[in-house]
């Protein structure tokens, strides 16, 4: 069967099941292809949550999906491969953010996004590598912060906030493995090259030295919306290489290429066209949420998003 007749049929199965199919940017250009919605995780639930559809069909990682059901709780929400996870989230679990926070009580919880429900429930604050500094500057200065679960995230809201913060020493093994380095050959090989780097990336803090103004630390839509209005047309990417089927696709007079092009996750990439539309035909995988778990994340994320 061809890619085509396979989005054909996921399409229509769509349409019969009322279903909302969201892809996060880092998915199979052909799975983007063929969803309603492609964007970051949580803009992505933002949209399903405003849709009219019964069904969300989460085309990203687990904890993706949680937040999608956490912010859509009377939707079902399935995801086409359970084991699409995501080493970032894996790097804490509850028993260790207990401990962490009975070490120190009276400080404030903030936890990324990339993170299960499970986490975000325990937390006081959720953020976005878009809205880090600004939920961080929401806090009052006399508060201490445990910043969770992303060290170069973390690295890289100190440096923006001029707090110092608690970090837990997490990080996605894709984004740590785009290293300084990179950073040095991109720049010897096209001195003039506008670099637009994700916080998460091993290389966030130390890359504005490298390269002062023509760096640009940005979210996944960030760099959309950067190099939407930017006057340059060459770009190269600091994060997972799926954003550039998004990049090429919305602004094809561009030219973007990856920093470190083996930058892959193949977390990501283990959702397929045929894993779509099984999920659709025999509706599968859902992905729930217990009530009082998601009543308390969805605090926190409420938290974050009056921050503005």
């Amino acid at each position: 069967m061809t890619v085509e007749s396979l989005q054909g049929e996921v399409r229509a199965l769509a349409r019969e099941r009322e279903a909302v199919i969201l892809a996060h940017n880092y998915q199979l250009p052909e799975v983007q292809d063929v969803a309603d919605f492609v964007g970051d995780s949580l803009g992505l639930s933002r949209q399903a949550a405003q849709s009219e559809g019964r069904t969300i069909v989460f085309c990203g990682v687990h904890f993706m999906a949680e937040t999608a059901k956490i912010l859509s709780p009377d939707k079902t929400v399935l995801i086409p491969d359970l084991e699409a996870g995501c080493s970032l989230a894996d790097s804490i679990d509850v028993d260790e953010l207990l401990a962490w926070k009975a070490r120190y009580p009276e400080a404030v919880v903030v936890s990324y996004v990339n993170t299960s429900a499970a986490i975000k429930a325990e937390s006081d604050y959720c953020c976005t590598s878009g809205n880090v500094r600004a939920v961080i500057d929401s806090i009052p200065a006399e508060k201490e912060i445990l910043f969770l679960p992303d060290l170069y995230l973390g690295l890289w809201a100190e440096r923006v906030s001029g707090r110092k913060l608690h970090l837990w020493l997490g990080e996605c093994h894709v984004h740590a493995g785009i290293r300084p380095g990179d950073i040095e050959r991109v720049l010897a090989e096209e001195p003039g090259a506008e670099l637009l780097v994700h916080p998460e990336c091993g290389c966030a803090s130390q890359a504005m030295a490298f390269a002062g103004e023509q760096t640009h630390i940005l979210s996944t839509e960030g760099m959309l919306d950067f190099a939407r209005s930017s006057r340059h047309d060459r770009f190269r990417v600091a994060t997972e290489v799926g954003i550039l089927h998004r990049l090429h696709g919305e602004l094809p007079g561009k030219r973007f290429e990856p920093v470190n092009p083996n930058a892959v996750c193949r977390f990501m990439k283990m959702i397929t066209l045929e894993k779509l539309r099984d999920s659709l035909r025999e509706w599968q995988y859902e992905v729930t949420v217990e009530e009082e778990i998601a009543a308390r994340a969805r605090k926190a994320i409420e938290r974050m998003v009056a921050t503005g």
